[in-house]
């Protein structure tokens, strides 16, 4: 709960910021001199790339956070199989292991979404992010039926 909290205050001031930056750059653009144009016109267009930016985001958490309800209420949720540090840090071989199994678990089914699902967080765990996305991206297109092409992990 404090994640979601977290998110939607840094939300809040992302757009009260995009919000103020966007006015500015009406002014600028309102100026009408060769040079204020430009510039208000870029400064306009920063903030619509923030919104679409934090659109994207929120959708992907948003599906994500579905998938994972899904996958809770079938009882196929990944348990945290993983050994901790004494201060609480994932164990790195701990990780590596778990993220074999879930590696060979995907390539087994590769049309799987809940096998995605799973790889997603175990790259996660193992602290590759872009990764971690790229698997959770292609477990919601394979649950909503959007994906038209096969993948490997």
């Amino acid at each position: 709960m404090r994640d979601k909290i977290t998110y939607f205050v840094l939300a809040a001031v992302l757009v009260a910021y995009f919000v103020l930056a966007g006015s500015r750059g009406v002014l600028l653009i309102e100026q009408g001199t060769p040079v204020t144009v430009p510039f208000g016109v870029a400064v306009f267009v920063l903030p619509l790339i923030g919104v679409w930016f934090l659109w994207q985001t929120t959708r992907f958490a948003r599906a994500a956070e579905r998938l994972a309800r899904e996958l809770e209420a079938e009882g196929g949720l990944p348990v945290d199989e993983l050994r901790r540090t004494p201060s609480g840090r994932i164990d790195r071989d701990s990780a590596d292991e778990v993220f074999a199994r879930r590696k060979a678990e995907t390539e087994r089914a590769p049309d799987d979404w809940r096998c995605w699902f799973r790889l997603a967080v175990a790259y996660r765990d193992a602290r590759d992010t872009a990764r971690a996305r790229k698997a959770m991206q292609r477990a919601i297109s394979l649950h909503d039926g959007t994906d038209g092409h096969g993948g490997k992990p």
